[in-house]
């Protein structure tokens, strides 16, 4: 069996993480697979000493699947 990611053989003896989509892969490549695969939202910014998030972008960075999905839901709009 071999890594949904790096494409190398999962050893027997090394950690393997099941993800809940179904694919294996090694640990080492856990969070690749999380950003290629399932494209989670997220917000660039700075933590403070006080646990406060503040963002360095006023914009929440959008997934390249959200992207795609925005210009044809306008078209659509615009239609109507």
């Amino acid at each position: 069996m071999n890594c949904a990611v790096c494409g190398n053989a999962l050893l027997c003896t090394r950690a393997v993480f099941r993800c809940s989509c179904g694919v294996f892969v090694h640990a080492y490549c856990w969070d690749k697979h999380v950003l290629q695969a399932h494209q989670p939202s997220f917000e660039v910014g700075t933590i403070d000493l006080d646990g406060e998030f503040k963002t360095a972008e006023s914009e929440v960075e959008q997934t390249p699947s959200e992207i795609e999905q925005a210009p044809t839901e306008q078209i659509s709009q615009s239609a109507e």
